[in-house]
C-alpha cells in the first residue's frame, strides 16, 4: 500500500454517498484527432476486441461519466477495446492490481502516483486529464474569515487522510491553524464546531449548498490559487504495458477523450447512464448532485472554453508537488520526470477543439 495511505480521494467523496450524478458528447460535425483516428481504425467485427480493465479510485459517480457513456455508446468498441470498469472496493488498490495485471490502467491523482512511483511501482502517466485541482477550503462569511491570514488561530476540519495540502498552505502563509481530523461528515462545520472545512468543488461544496447555504454566505479558497495546484485525474499503466503495446495505450486515451467529449455534449444521457449504473451497484443516487458534478468536471477538464482536454503534464507542476512530498518526508527522492511522464499523444495534438454548448 502507498505510504500516503489509501488513495486520497477515499475521503474526498464520502459525502457523494449521500448525493450522486451528471454528463455530455461531440456534435456529429466536430472534426478532431479522435474522429480522424476513428475513421481510419473503425473496429471490424471479424477482429476480436482487446479486453481492458480500468481501475477507478472511487465509487461510480459522474467523476467517471466519460468511461460509462463511452461503453454505453460503443465508443471504446470502435477503438477495438472491450472496456471493463472494475467496481470500487477498498481492497482494490493500484499497487496491488496493476503489478499483478488484474487491471491494465488506473486513474490516479498525481500526488498518489508520485508516491507509488518512488516506492518502486514502475508506472507511467500516459495522459493527464485534469489541469486544475478541485480542492478548496470553505469558511462562512459570518466567521469573519476573508483571507488566509484570517485563519490564524482558527479550527479547520480536514479529512484525516488528507492533511498534506492544507498543512502546506498554512505553513506557506505562516498561519497557525488547529487541524481537526474528520471523515465523511460536514456536521462540525455546519454546526460551527470549526470555522474552516476542506472540500472538493465537484462534491462536498455542493453538499454544503444543499444544506441550505447560499454561495454569498460562504468564502472559498481554492488551493490552486495559492500555488498548490495538486493535479488530479491522470491515466496510468505499467511501463511494461506501454512498451509492449503502445498502440493500445494510444487507442485507450483517444477513446477516453472522445467519450468525455460525448459526455459533456450529452449531459442528460450521461447522467442517466451513471445513475443506472449506481442503482445496479446499490449506490445512493441523486440527479441534482450528479448534474453539478459533471458540470464541474467539464470546468476542470476544459479550463479554456476554446479548447478541449489538454493531456499534457507540466514538468513545473510535477516538480512542485514532488518537492512538497519530499519536504513532508513522504518520499525520499523525486522520480525523474522523463521516466514518469510518457505521453501517448504528441504534445501538439493533446489539446482538442471543443464545440460543446452545454454548461
Amino acid at each position: 500500500m502507498s505510504r500516503l495511505g489509501r488513495p486520497l480521494l477515499h475521503v474526498l467523496v464520502i459525502s457523494s454517498l449521500v448525493l450522486v450524478f451528471c454528463g455530455c458528447r461531440p456534435n456529429s460535425s466536430d472534426t478532431d484527432i479522435a474522429e480522424g483516428y476513428n475513421q481510419e481504425a473503425t473496429h471490424s467485427d471479424s477482429i476480436p476486441l482487446q479486453k481492458i480493465r480500468l481501475l477507478p479510485y472511487w465509487n461510480t459517480t459522474a467523476q467517471f461519466a466519460g468511461y460509462y457513456i463511452g461503453i454505453e455508446e460503443g465508443i471504446f468498441q470502435q477503438y477495438g477495446i472491450d472496456l471493463e470498469i472494475i467496481p470500487y472496493l477498498q481492497s482494490n488498490q493500484t499497487d496491488q492490481m496493476i503489478p499483478n495485471r488484474e487491471a491494465d490502467f488506473s486513474l490516479l491523482w498525481l500526488v498518489n502516483a508520485i508516491d507509488l512511483k518512488e516506492s518502486g511501482l514502475d508506472i507511467v502517466n500516459i495522459a493527464q486529464l485534469s489541469s486544475r485541482s478541485s480542492l478548496m477550503l470553505i469558511t462562512k462569511k459570518s466567521s469573519g474569515i476573508e483571507t488566509i491570514a484570517d485563519m490564524n488561530g482558527k479550527r479547520a476540519a480536514i479529512w484525516s487522510d488528507y492533511t498534506l495540502q492544507p498543512k502546506a498552505l498554512f505553513r506557506k502563509n505562516h498561519v497557525d491553524v488547529k487541524i481537526v481530523p474528520i471523515g465523511s461528515s460536514n456536521n462540525l462545520f455546519l454546526t460551527d464546531g470549526v470555522e474552516i472545512i476542506n472540500a472538493s468543488w465537484f462534491d462536498e461544496y455542493h453538499t454544503i449548498l444543499n444544506c441550505g447555504y447560499d454561495t454569498n454566505e460562504l468564502e472559498t479558497f481554492f488551493f490552486s490559487d495559492y500555488g498548490l495546484n495538486f493535479l488530479e485525474d491522470g491515466i496510468y499503466c505499467l511501463r511494461s504495458t506501454l512498451e509492449e503495446d503502445p498502440e493500445l495505450c494510444k487507442r485507450f486515451v483517444e477513446a477516453t477523450l472522445e467519450s468525455w467529449k460525448y459526455a459533456f455534449d450529452h449531459p442528460e444521457e450521461a447522467i442517466r447512464t451513471v445513475l443506472d449504473e449506481q442503482r445496479n451497484q446499490k449506490i445512493p443516487a441523486n440527479l441534482s448532485h450528479q448534474r453539478w458534478m459533471l458540470n464541474r468536471y467539464r470546468d476542470l477538464y476544459y479550463p479554456d472554453p476554446e479548447k478541449g482536454i489538454n493531456t499534457t503534464l507540466s514538468e513545473t507542476e510535477y516538480q512542485n508537488i514532488a518537492k512538497i512530498l519530499v519536504e513532508a518526508g513522504l518520499i525520499g527522492t523525486i522520480p525523474p520526470f522523463a521516466s514518469f511522464y510518457q505521453p501517448v499523444l504528441p504534445v501538439e495534438n493533446s489539446t482538442r477543439d471543443m464545440q460543446t454548448t452545454t454548461r
